[in-house]
């Protein structure tokens, strides 16, 4: 691999299950900062995964918001003059499951230009750790489990000195648990459990897994992606969100339970209305805080970072070393 010059700017596109995020960066000459300088990032939530537990296809009405968005995104890069070859474009779990997946992609690529890479569960892992690494201190990174939960998978990556030990990705999402089971407004106690022992399902095969192979739970626990920077922008009464302020934020277990407390007593309309929620993920933020809390209940971590960086970040790093 060779060196990218410093004037080259770089695209990744993270195509989620439930967003979709797009970021163009120069590679920084700075040593103490992120190796990216961004010139330009945006996001939205199309919710790509709507319904597919149920048909396993991606429906008509989310590939119309998928391609309103990635046509918004390919005008962006033109406007920064970023050629295919210098973007990266990831699928991840609802485009990879979906029957109907590679043909969408094809369909993409015919009319936003942009070429899209469905990538499995671990290379998904691997990129988020690449890019979370980026911004933790060397101490976090250097004994870690980093959860990545998305709207259709959750990658788990335990991780040593920058090095990845195993990865393991479940069909464990925010959008799944969503649409099985949040059921009420303000959500049932027996909601929040039912989403809670799902979860725990899936935690067992991640922990029969690592009994198997290495038997070490890492001493950091460290959470990417957007229910989890969203809970702690929640925590940081954000009104304008930061990302520099949310990497590396910590949420004390009897902390987490206080945010919990308050976001499940709760309307939808009342979430809603938080500055720090972004439009579309109001509901989801109640799987996210059952998925995070059957990590920490489950595993016996008394608290956990946040870092805003993860595939995105992962995906932009690899296509600026690839050239």
């Amino acid at each position: 691999m060779t060196t990218p010059t410093n004037n080259q700017a770089f695209a990744a596109i993270d195509i989620g299950s439930n967003t979709f995020r797009l970021l163009i960066a120069r590679p920084s000459i700075s040593t103490s900062k992120a190796p990216w300088e961004i010139m330009a990032y945006t996001h939205r939530i199309v919710r790509l995964g709507e319904g597919l537990h149920q048909t396993h296809m991606l429906c008509q009405a989310a590939m119309q918001r998928a391609l309103t968005a990635l046509s918004e995104f390919s005008a962006i890069l033109e406007q920064h003059h970023i050629s295919p070859k210098y973007t990266l474009a990831v699928a991840t779990a609802a485009m990879r499951e979906a029957k109907n997946g590679a043909l969408f992609c094809q369909q993409v690529a015919t009319e936003t230009h942009i070429h899209i890479q469905i990538i499995q569960g671990t290379e998904e892992a691997h990129l988020s750790l690449l890019g979370a690494c980026a911004v933790l201190p060397e101490g976090e990174s250097h004994d870690m489990l980093l959860f990545d939960i998305g709207g259709a998978s959750t990658e788990f990556v335990r991780a040593s000195q920058h090095t990845t030990i195993d990865t393991i990705s479940c069909k464990l999402g925010v959008v799944r648990l969503v649409e099985a089971h949040l059921h009420s407004n303000p959500p049932s106690a027996s909601d929040y459990q039912a989403m809670k022992q799902t979860t725990h399902t899936h935690l067992d095969a991640v922990e029969k897994y690592w009994q198997m192979h290495q038997n070490h739970f890492p001493k950091y626990l460290v959470g990417t992606a957007g229910t989890v920077t969203t809970l702690a922008a929640i925590d940081l009464n954000m009104s304008e969100y930061d990302a520099d302020i949310v990497n590396n934020h910590h949420i004390t277990y009897p902390r987490f339970c206080q945010l919990r407390d308050k976001l499940l007593s709760m309307s939808l309309e009342q979430r809603q209305a938080m500055p720090a929620i972004e439009k579309g993920r109001a509901d989801l933020m109640i799987a996210g805080l059952a998925i995070m809390e059957s990590i920490i209940e489950r595993w016996n971590y008394d608290v956990f970072s946040t870092v805003d960086a993860g595939l995105l970040e992962g995906a932009w790093l690899s296509i600026a070393k690839a050239n």
